[in-house]
């Protein structure tokens, strides 16, 4: 009787978490998708700017995925307020800087 309680208890203390972080995400004025999708987002972006810093010359295809690895990182920030990822700015900038000049060079190239 004593153990079904505490598992109650512990299941009722879950429950109340997970209802808790979604009522602040929805507080903050975000879906709980968008959040997901920033989530898996930001782990994108750390890649993306693990591979900016190692990688110079980028072959057409290579410079394609990364284009459009960059836009959903893009679009995922985006739809969430900035005050979430401020910590993050500094790789969202390299990775924003290193997607402005594959397009130009692609721009320039064709």
């Amino acid at each position: 009787m004593n153990i079904a309680t505490i598992i109650y208890i512990l299941v009722f203390i879950v429950f109340s978490l997970g209802a808790f972080a979604i009522m602040q995400i929805k507080l903050a004025g975000m879906n709980v998708k968008d959040f997901w999708t920033f989530v898996k987002a930001n782990e994108i972006l750390d890649d993306l700017y693990i591979f900016t810093k190692k990688t110079d010359n980028l072959s057409p295809q290579e410079q394609i995925i990364f284009l459009m690895e960059a836009e959903k990182v893009f679009k995922a920030f985006d739809k969430v307020p900035n005050l979430l990822w401020e910590d993050e700015y500094q790789k969202y900038r390299e990775v924003l800087n290193k997607y402005k000049d594959i397009k130009v060079f692609r721009w320039a190239s064709n």
